[in-house]
């Protein structure tokens, strides 16, 4: 009996040490051993041990955004399946559900959120913005006017803003990708 007490002290000890994992991290966890990226994305975890916090690098291959890279930071917090994931694009791009700081326009982030939803599910939504932006629900109202009322103009816009240039006084990064 003295025995049996002993060890469960010793046992108690082992379980302060291990961090507790939450729920969130363990939905992390099944959603990232599940993903099949494509060739157009890529995955970077700055803090390997971190896989609440990672980076996304959509290269598109067609549509309006193609020839450039994109990078966006995921933020999962503990509370994840039932919060969505905090997304970001981090560089100035123009684009109608894309602001200049970086906020994102995705239904599926905000009001259409579902804890059935994964991280694949806003990587493709995601990826899909860049294939189909979708000015009826914009951020960047310019832009969105611009893709409504002149395709062409728009085309040409961001043709000039991912080499780095400026449309309508705003200068936005060099995304392309060098080949």
């Amino acid at each position: 009996m003295i025995k049996i007490w002993s060890m469960k002290k010793e046992n108690a000890g082992v379980d302060k040490k291990k961090p507790k994992v939450s729920a969130g991290q363990i939905r992390v966890q099944k959603d990232l051993g599940e993903l099949d990226l494509p060739k157009t994305m890529k995955m970077t975890f700055p803090v390997p041990e971190d896989l609440l916090n990672f980076e996304l690098e959509i290269s598109p291959d067609e549509g309006f955004y193609a020839g450039g890279t994109f990078k966006f930071s995921f933020a999962v917090n503990g509370n994840y399946p039932h919060d969505a994931p905090s997304v970001k694009c981090l560089q100035k791009i123009y684009h109608p559900n894309i602001q200049a700081d970086g906020k994102i326009c995705l239904n599926i982030l905000r009001e259409d959120w579902k804890p059935v939803l994964t991280l694949n599910s806003v990587m493709v939504g995601l990826q899909y913005l860049l294939l189909e932006p979708n000015a009826d629900d914009p951020l960047n109202k310019e832009a969105a006017e611009d893709l409504r009322s002149n395709r062409r103009n728009f085309e040409s816009n961001v043709h000039k803003s991912i080499r780095g240039g400026s449309v309508n006084g705003v200068q936005y990064d060099n995304v392309l990708t060098k080949k």
